[in-house]
């Protein structure tokens, strides 16, 4: 045990999504009175089809902020265990620690933990919008939606506003941002590869039995390269991001997009400070409405409402399954070039070169093929926690349990998102190398989306006819007629791709 002087001395834990001075926990502590626990959990990574960079990235930002604080004269303990709750135990037997404070986690199962630890928990400021603040928006409503939410928060945190109303009079710029994959091989904006120091090179060295490349300083570990990253967008990549931000192109895994996903999901970045930098670009006439509105429905509208939802709905949301899926993960999600579908070999490639690919990709290549084919969504949920760099619960479970898969029945989207192969032809050059044809949807080049979708509302037709926003997607389905050969077709895709031939 510790000295008595030590002793003395509140202990705050800090979780490895609270990289930020700022955090509510910390914000007010001072060396002389606070002693710092980092639990570096031995189990999280016990399932190695975890992506290298998202290992180096948690580990690195946790110990280089440790260094921070360190630097500032904060004493630290930095342990290893197993789980959360025997680092806890373990710290608060070796310091003789009475009481152990820490800011909310960002996940339900976590706050259970701390809770039965009897951490005494300080409400989590990393959100614009706290869960229970949602919980009450949502009282004597019936039906909300993300729209309704997006302005509520517009109004109520005066970002794009002028006065009371929308700048440029509208709320939703999204028909501007629509625009399909540009082809006449421009460049996209760049972006700063970090260089790796001591710290990142010692995690390097323990990576080896896990997916992915190798990291190469993409994602920022500390708060200064997570500032670098939010520069170079808004000076060099937000004009370009609302136009394209739908688009697919499987030479560039980023184009546009912002790439700070990661950043904000770990504590480097502040919801409010990025969005009043990319709103401070609009007012000063470097980036158009389009773009800066679409960028901020992204922060303060989808990602604060994906936050509300989780919280609201679980623990009884994690087990929704409505649809009855229960494929597994097949093999052209698990390795590069294990299938012959152009799209889905391009994203393979980003996830694997990037742990990252943009919410497009997300939805209408890995979602769409998850939901047309019956994917288990709790395994769908799992897999991309533990590939995308940007993973957590509480982003990816509303985001495939409601988005992806509609395994929770329409309580969060108003219909599926399933399409066939007309719409990644559209927003994407992968189909003008694919064997496959997104026109056809029988014979053996019929493409996987395109038959799949059919097969799709053919197996589903009872649990989703009553749909109204489906009237016309079943009108298509009765007058197909070659339904039978439809689903031979189909069959035989779900057969190549449980097995990896497809």
């Amino acid at each position: 045990m510790k000295t008595t002087q030590q002793n003395l001395k509140s202990t705050v834990l800090i979780l490895g999504d609270q990289i930020n001075r700022n955090i509510a926990s910390l914000s007010e502590r001072a060396p002389e009175d606070t002693r710092i626990l980092f639990v570096e959990i031995t189990d999280k990574f016990s399932n190695k089809q975890w992506h290298k960079q998202k290992v180096h990235l948690l580990r690195s930002a946790m110990k280089h902020f440790a260094q921070d604080l360190k630097d500032e004269g904060f004493e630290i303990d930095y342990r290893k265990a197993k789980n959360l709750e025997k680092g806890v135990v373990a710290h608060k037997k070796e310091y003789g620690a009475t009481s152990v404070i820490a800011m909310e986690p960002m996940n339900w199962n976590g706050k259970q933990v701390l809770e039965r630890l009897n951490i005494d928990l300080v409400r989590n400021n990393q959100f614009l919008c706290h869960y229970e603040d949602f919980a009450e928006w949502t009282l004597n409503k019936t039906k909300f939606k993300m729209e309704d939410f997006y302005r509520w928060q517009r109004k109520r945190l005066d970002i794009l506003m002028e006065g009371s109303s929308p700048c440029e009079g509208k709320w939703n710029f999204d028909h501007d941002n629509r625009e399909r994959p540009p082809r006449d091989g421009r460049e996209w904006p760049s972006i700063t590869l970090f260089k790796q120091d001591d710290i990142d090179d010692e995690i390097l060295q323990n990576l080896d039995d896990f997916w992915g490349a190798a990291p190469r300083g993409i994602w920022p570990v500390t708060r200064k390269q997570a500032l670098i990253r939010l520069d170079e967008f808004v000076t060099g990549a937000l004009t370009a991001f609302g136009p394209f931000e739908d688009a697919m192109l499987g030479n560039e895994w980023k184009l546009a997009h912002s790439v700070l996903s990661s950043s904000l999901n770990i504590g480097l970045l502040h919801p409010m400070e990025v969005v009043r930098a990319v709103e401070q670009s609009y007012k000063n006439g470097d980036a158009p409405i389009n773009s800066a509105e679409g960028f901020i429905r992204q922060v303060i509208g989808w990602r604060e409402y994906v936050w509300g939802l989780y919280w609201l709905w679980m623990p009884e949301y994690k087990s929704e399954n409505f649809l009855k899926a229960e494929r597994s993960i097949p093999p052209a999600f698990l390795e590069k070039e294990s299938t012959n579908m152009s799209c889905i070999n391009g994203a393979m490639n980003h996830l694997y070169e990037y742990a990252y690919t943009h919410h497009i990709e997300r939805l209408m290549l890995f979602g769409n093929l998850s939901l047309t084919s019956g994917i288990n969504p709790q395994e769908m949920t799992n897999w991309m926690w533990s590939r995308f760099i940007d993973g957590a619960e509480w982003v990816m479970m509303p985001n495939v349990i409601g988005m992806a898969t509609y395994a929770d029945g329409g309580k969060m989207a108003t219909k599926p998102y399933a399409s066939g192969g007309a719409y990644v032809n559209r927003m994407s050059d992968y189909c003008s190398s694919c064997v496959y044809d997104p026109k056809k949807r029988t014979g053996n080049d019929a493409c996987p989306f395109t038959t799949l979708y059919w097969d799709f509302l053919e197996r589903n037709e009872n649990q989703l006819s009553g749909n109204p926003r489906m009237g016309q997607q079943f009108g298509g389905l009765r007058r197909l007629s070659d339904l039978p050969e439809v689903k031979i077709r189909a069959s035989e895709i779900l057969t190549k791709l449980d097995d990896g031939t497809l």
